[in-house]
Protein backbone atom coordinates (compact mmCIF):
# COMPACT_ATOMS: atom_id res chain seq x y z
CA UNK A 1 0.00 0.00 0.00
CA UNK A 2 1.25 3.53 -1.16
CA UNK A 3 1.22 6.47 0.80
CA UNK A 4 -1.66 7.56 -1.77
CA UNK A 5 -3.67 4.89 -0.13
CA UNK A 6 -3.07 5.25 3.36
CA UNK A 7 -3.65 9.18 3.06
CA UNK A 8 -7.14 7.55 1.65
CA UNK A 9 -7.36 5.38 4.74
CA UNK A 10 -7.42 8.18 6.76
CA UNK A 11 -9.61 10.38 5.37
CA UNK A 12 -12.50 8.15 4.29
CA UNK A 13 -12.18 5.94 7.33
CA UNK A 14 -10.37 7.78 10.43
CA UNK A 15 -11.87 11.03 9.83
CA UNK A 16 -15.19 10.44 9.83
CA UNK A 17 -14.69 7.86 12.88
CA UNK A 18 -12.83 10.47 14.64
CA UNK A 19 -15.63 13.30 14.56
CA UNK A 20 -17.84 10.64 15.68
CA UNK A 21 -15.91 9.98 18.42
CA UNK A 22 -15.04 13.70 19.20
CA UNK A 23 -18.99 14.14 19.19
CA UNK A 24 -19.96 11.71 21.52
CA UNK A 25 -16.63 13.26 24.03
CA UNK A 26 -17.89 16.72 23.35
CA UNK A 27 -21.74 15.63 23.35
CA UNK A 28 -22.42 15.81 27.36
CA UNK A 29 -20.40 19.18 27.53
CA UNK A 30 -23.00 20.98 25.85
CA UNK A 31 -25.85 18.93 26.63
CA UNK A 32 -26.62 18.47 29.92
CA UNK A 33 -30.07 17.50 30.28
CA UNK A 34 -29.12 13.80 30.60
CA UNK A 35 -26.01 12.45 31.63
CA UNK A 36 -23.29 10.70 29.44
CA UNK A 37 -23.69 7.46 31.31
CA UNK A 38 -27.13 7.69 30.66
CA UNK A 39 -27.06 8.63 27.31
CA UNK A 40 -24.24 5.63 27.04
CA UNK A 41 -26.38 3.25 28.51
CA UNK A 42 -29.83 4.00 25.94
CA UNK A 43 -27.43 3.89 22.85
CA UNK A 44 -26.13 0.96 23.44
CA UNK A 45 -29.55 -0.99 24.06
CA UNK A 46 -30.68 0.57 21.08
CA UNK A 47 -28.05 -0.33 19.15
CA UNK A 48 -27.67 -4.25 20.42
CA UNK A 49 -31.29 -4.64 20.51
CA UNK A 50 -32.27 -3.45 17.40
CA UNK A 51 -29.60 -1.68 14.80
CA UNK A 52 -27.03 -4.82 15.58
CA UNK A 53 -29.28 -7.38 14.87
CA UNK A 54 -30.71 -5.58 11.76
CA UNK A 55 -27.09 -5.62 10.40
CA UNK A 56 -25.96 -9.36 11.56
CA UNK A 57 -29.38 -10.69 10.03
CA UNK A 58 -28.91 -8.91 6.57
CA UNK A 59 -25.08 -10.11 6.13
CA UNK A 60 -25.60 -13.72 7.59
CA UNK A 61 -28.54 -14.06 4.87
CA UNK A 62 -26.63 -13.04 1.73
CA UNK A 63 -23.34 -14.98 2.79
CA UNK A 64 -22.34 -18.30 1.51
CA UNK A 65 -20.22 -19.83 4.52
CA UNK A 66 -16.80 -21.13 3.14
CA UNK A 67 -13.78 -22.56 5.17
CA UNK A 68 -11.87 -19.36 4.00
CA UNK A 69 -14.44 -16.87 5.87
CA UNK A 70 -14.58 -18.95 8.57
CA UNK A 71 -10.86 -18.64 9.37
CA UNK A 72 -11.09 -15.15 10.17
CA UNK A 73 -12.49 -16.16 13.41
CA UNK A 74 -10.53 -19.50 13.53
CA UNK A 75 -7.28 -17.27 14.04
CA UNK A 76 -8.45 -14.14 15.83
CA UNK A 77 -9.71 -16.62 18.15
CA UNK A 78 -6.15 -18.40 18.43
CA UNK A 79 -4.83 -14.43 18.79
CA UNK A 80 -7.51 -14.24 21.51
CA UNK A 81 -6.28 -16.92 23.29
CA UNK A 82 -2.82 -16.02 23.23
CA UNK A 83 -3.18 -12.59 24.34
CA UNK A 84 -5.44 -14.25 27.14
CA UNK A 85 -2.25 -16.43 28.89
CA UNK A 86 0.61 -13.51 28.06
CA UNK A 87 -1.83 -11.15 29.43
CA UNK A 88 -2.33 -13.28 32.51
CA UNK A 89 1.48 -13.88 32.89
CA UNK A 90 1.61 -9.78 33.04
CA UNK A 91 -1.25 -8.97 35.59
CA UNK A 92 -0.79 -11.84 37.65
CA UNK A 93 2.77 -13.19 37.72
CA UNK A 94 5.01 -10.65 36.86
CA UNK A 95 6.14 -7.32 38.19
CA UNK A 96 3.57 -5.13 36.36
CA UNK A 97 0.65 -6.73 38.38
CA UNK A 98 2.11 -6.67 41.89
CA UNK A 99 -0.30 -4.87 44.41
CA UNK A 100 -2.87 -4.39 41.58
CA UNK A 101 -6.58 -5.21 42.77
CA UNK A 102 -8.11 -8.54 40.85
CA UNK A 103 -11.01 -6.21 40.14
CA UNK A 104 -8.40 -4.30 37.70
CA UNK A 105 -6.23 -6.96 37.01
CA UNK A 106 -9.45 -9.41 35.42
CA UNK A 107 -11.42 -6.11 33.38
CA UNK A 108 -7.62 -5.51 31.96
CA UNK A 109 -7.10 -9.25 30.95
CA UNK A 110 -10.76 -9.18 29.38
CA UNK A 111 -10.19 -5.99 27.59
CA UNK A 112 -6.84 -6.66 26.30
CA UNK A 113 -8.14 -10.56 24.61
CA UNK A 114 -10.99 -8.83 22.51
CA UNK A 115 -11.53 -6.03 20.12
CA UNK A 116 -13.82 -4.28 18.36
CA UNK A 117 -14.13 -6.02 15.80
CA UNK A 118 -17.39 -5.09 14.05
CA UNK A 119 -17.91 -1.52 15.16
CA UNK A 120 -13.98 -0.23 13.90
CA UNK A 121 -13.56 -3.24 11.46
CA UNK A 122 -16.80 -3.27 8.68
CA UNK A 123 -15.51 0.55 7.69
CA UNK A 124 -11.47 -0.61 8.00
CA UNK A 125 -12.22 -3.82 6.58
CA UNK A 126 -14.79 -2.15 3.58
CA UNK A 127 -12.31 0.18 2.88
CA UNK A 128 -9.21 -2.52 2.49
CA UNK A 129 -11.50 -5.20 0.56
CA UNK A 130 -14.77 -3.86 -0.80
CA UNK A 131 -18.53 -3.69 0.93
CA UNK A 132 -18.55 -7.65 1.16
CA UNK A 133 -15.73 -7.68 3.43
CA UNK A 134 -18.24 -7.03 6.27
CA UNK A 135 -18.42 -10.36 6.81
CA UNK A 136 -15.17 -11.33 8.15
CA UNK A 137 -16.08 -8.95 10.68
CA UNK A 138 -19.72 -10.24 11.35
CA UNK A 139 -18.79 -13.89 11.66
CA UNK A 140 -15.82 -13.27 13.50
CA UNK A 141 -17.93 -11.25 15.81
CA UNK A 142 -20.69 -13.98 16.02
CA UNK A 143 -18.32 -17.29 16.06
CA UNK A 144 -15.60 -16.54 18.28
CA UNK A 145 -15.77 -13.21 19.89
CA UNK A 146 -19.30 -13.31 21.37
CA UNK A 147 -18.86 -16.93 22.11
CA UNK A 148 -15.39 -16.77 23.81
CA UNK A 149 -16.56 -13.01 25.66
CA UNK A 150 -19.63 -14.76 27.11
CA UNK A 151 -17.76 -17.78 28.73
CA UNK A 152 -14.65 -17.46 28.75
CA UNK A 153 -15.04 -13.64 29.62
CA UNK A 154 -17.27 -14.19 32.10
CA UNK A 155 -15.01 -17.05 33.72
CA UNK A 156 -12.22 -14.84 34.02
CA UNK A 157 -14.42 -12.31 35.47
CA UNK A 158 -15.84 -14.18 38.33
CA UNK A 159 -12.57 -16.58 38.94
CA UNK A 160 -9.88 -14.00 38.85
CA UNK A 161 -11.68 -10.94 39.37
CA UNK A 162 -12.65 -9.98 43.30
CA UNK A 163 -14.28 -12.45 45.57
CA UNK A 164 -17.64 -11.11 45.30
CA UNK A 165 -17.56 -11.73 41.52
CA UNK A 166 -17.73 -15.30 42.20
CA UNK A 167 -21.29 -15.14 43.71
CA UNK A 168 -22.44 -13.55 40.28
CA UNK A 169 -21.67 -16.51 37.64
CA UNK A 170 -24.63 -16.92 35.74
CA UNK A 171 -25.18 -19.92 33.40
CA UNK A 172 -23.62 -19.72 30.08
CA UNK A 173 -26.98 -20.53 28.24
CA UNK A 174 -29.14 -18.00 30.11
CA UNK A 175 -26.65 -15.44 29.21
CA UNK A 176 -26.65 -16.60 25.70
CA UNK A 177 -30.40 -16.72 25.45
CA UNK A 178 -30.36 -12.55 26.11
CA UNK A 179 -28.02 -11.67 23.27
CA UNK A 180 -30.42 -10.65 20.34
CA UNK A 181 -27.62 -10.22 17.88
CA UNK A 182 -27.08 -13.37 17.83
CA UNK A 183 -30.03 -15.04 17.50
CA UNK A 184 -30.82 -11.99 14.68
CA UNK A 185 -27.42 -13.96 12.92
CA UNK A 186 -28.70 -17.15 13.31
CA UNK A 187 -31.93 -16.52 11.41
CA UNK A 188 -29.87 -14.85 8.63
CA UNK A 189 -27.87 -17.82 8.59
CA UNK A 190 -30.72 -20.77 8.60
CA UNK A 191 -32.73 -17.76 5.59
CA UNK A 192 -29.26 -18.26 3.29
CA UNK A 193 -28.98 -22.17 3.73
CA UNK A 194 -32.77 -22.55 3.45
CA UNK A 195 -32.52 -21.40 -0.31
CA UNK A 196 -35.34 -19.17 0.33
CA UNK A 197 -34.51 -15.45 -0.73
CA UNK A 198 -36.89 -12.36 0.44
CA UNK A 199 -34.81 -9.25 -0.53
CA UNK A 200 -37.57 -6.76 1.08
CA UNK A 201 -36.99 -7.92 4.45
CA UNK A 202 -32.77 -8.21 3.87
CA UNK A 203 -32.56 -4.71 2.63
CA UNK A 204 -34.91 -3.56 5.13
CA UNK A 205 -32.75 -4.86 7.91
CA UNK A 206 -29.62 -3.67 6.03
CA UNK A 207 -31.00 0.06 6.08
CA UNK A 208 -31.90 0.03 9.91
CA UNK A 209 -28.43 -1.66 10.32
CA UNK A 210 -27.02 1.27 8.79
CA UNK A 211 -27.63 3.46 12.09
CA UNK A 212 -25.04 0.94 13.80
CA UNK A 213 -21.43 1.51 13.38
CA UNK A 214 -22.09 5.77 13.74
CA UNK A 215 -24.30 5.39 16.95
CA UNK A 216 -21.86 3.12 18.30
CA UNK A 217 -18.58 5.12 17.50
CA UNK A 218 -20.54 8.54 18.97
CA UNK A 219 -21.66 5.88 22.47
CA UNK A 220 -17.34 5.25 22.35
CA UNK A 221 -16.92 9.25 22.38
CA UNK A 222 -18.95 9.06 25.74
CA UNK A 223 -17.54 5.60 26.83
CA UNK A 224 -13.58 7.06 27.27
CA UNK A 225 -12.72 9.02 30.18
CA UNK A 226 -11.11 11.91 28.10
CA UNK A 227 -9.51 13.89 31.30
CA UNK A 228 -7.88 10.73 33.09
CA UNK A 229 -6.19 9.56 29.68
CA UNK A 230 -2.83 9.70 31.84
CA UNK A 231 -0.18 7.52 30.73
CA UNK A 232 0.51 4.12 33.00
CA UNK A 233 2.38 1.45 32.92
CA UNK A 234 -0.55 -1.33 33.28
CA UNK A 235 -2.51 0.20 30.76
CA UNK A 236 0.13 0.80 28.16
CA UNK A 237 1.35 -2.68 28.43
CA UNK A 238 -1.64 -4.17 27.96
CA UNK A 239 -2.45 -2.22 24.83
CA UNK A 240 0.66 -2.99 23.88
CA UNK A 241 -0.70 -6.23 24.07
CA UNK A 242 -3.88 -5.60 22.10
CA UNK A 243 -3.12 -3.65 19.26
CA UNK A 244 0.72 -4.45 18.65
CA UNK A 245 1.11 -8.20 20.03
CA UNK A 246 -1.49 -9.72 19.07
CA UNK A 247 -2.48 -8.77 15.03
CA UNK A 248 1.93 -10.10 15.16
CA UNK A 249 0.89 -13.61 16.47
CA UNK A 250 -2.58 -13.92 14.31
CA UNK A 251 -0.25 -13.35 11.56
CA UNK A 252 2.66 -15.97 12.90
CA UNK A 253 -0.60 -18.63 13.25
CA UNK A 254 -1.72 -17.54 9.56
CA UNK A 255 1.48 -18.51 8.11
CA UNK A 256 1.92 -21.36 10.23
CA UNK A 257 -1.69 -23.38 9.04
CA UNK A 258 -1.96 -21.42 5.50
CA UNK A 259 0.49 -22.31 2.66
CA UNK A 260 -0.40 -18.87 1.04
CA UNK A 261 -1.95 -16.20 3.00
CA UNK A 262 -5.23 -14.96 1.44
CA UNK A 263 -7.67 -11.51 1.70
CA UNK A 264 -9.21 -14.07 4.68
CA UNK A 265 -6.40 -14.32 6.65
CA UNK A 266 -5.04 -10.49 5.92
CA UNK A 267 -8.55 -9.52 7.36
CA UNK A 268 -8.03 -11.64 10.70
CA UNK A 269 -4.65 -9.79 11.36
CA UNK A 270 -6.70 -6.59 10.46
CA UNK A 271 -9.18 -7.67 13.11
CA UNK A 272 -6.72 -8.81 16.11
CA UNK A 273 -5.55 -5.61 15.84
CA UNK A 274 -8.72 -3.72 16.70
CA UNK A 275 -8.94 -1.10 19.89
CA UNK A 276 -10.53 -2.55 23.03
CA UNK A 277 -14.09 -3.96 22.48
CA UNK A 278 -16.77 -1.71 24.61
CA UNK A 279 -18.69 -4.33 25.83
CA UNK A 280 -15.72 -4.49 28.56
CA UNK A 281 -17.64 -1.90 30.30
CA UNK A 282 -20.40 -3.96 30.44
CA UNK A 283 -18.66 -6.62 31.86
CA UNK A 284 -17.01 -4.62 34.49
CA UNK A 285 -19.95 -3.13 35.11
CA UNK A 286 -22.30 -6.42 35.81
CA UNK A 287 -19.49 -8.49 37.43
CA UNK A 288 -17.79 -5.65 39.96
CA UNK A 289 -14.49 -5.19 38.34
CA UNK A 290 -12.86 -1.73 37.64
CA UNK A 291 -14.58 0.23 35.01
CA UNK A 292 -11.96 2.62 35.57
CA UNK A 293 -9.56 0.54 34.47
CA UNK A 294 -11.93 -0.84 31.38
CA UNK A 295 -13.01 2.47 30.08
CA UNK A 296 -8.94 3.67 30.27
CA UNK A 297 -8.24 1.19 28.25
CA UNK A 298 -10.61 1.56 25.54
CA UNK A 299 -9.46 5.10 25.24
CA UNK A 300 -5.63 4.15 24.99
CA UNK A 301 -6.65 1.53 22.35
CA UNK A 302 -8.33 3.60 20.27
CA UNK A 303 -6.53 6.54 20.36
CA UNK A 304 -3.20 4.31 19.84
CA UNK A 305 -5.19 3.00 17.06
CA UNK A 306 -4.92 5.65 14.38
CA UNK A 307 -1.37 5.14 14.38
CA UNK A 308 -0.63 1.14 14.55
CA UNK A 309 -3.40 1.03 12.07
CA UNK A 310 -1.22 2.79 9.10
CA UNK A 311 1.59 0.85 10.08
CA UNK A 312 -0.41 -2.67 10.12
CA UNK A 313 -1.66 -2.01 6.55
CA UNK A 314 1.46 -0.94 5.23
CA UNK A 315 3.59 -3.91 5.94
CA UNK A 316 0.66 -6.09 4.93
CA UNK A 317 0.23 -4.77 1.56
Amino acid sequence: MNLHQLLQLMIEVMLPISILVGAGALWPVYYKEVSGKTLRIQLNRLVLNLFFPAILFAIAATTPITPELLSVPLLVGIGSLLSGVLLYLLLYRSPLGRGMHNGTRAALMVSGMFGNTFYVGVPVLTFLYGPDASRYAAFNDMLMTMPLVWSLGVWICTRLGPPESASLHPPIWRLMLGIAPIWAFIAGALLHMSGIVFEPLIHAARMIGQATIPVMMFVLGLSIPWRDLKPRVAILGVTAVKIVLMPVAVAAVASLLYVHNTEPQHAAVIEAGMPTMMSALILSDRFHLDTEAAALLIGWTTVLYWFSLPVTVWLMH
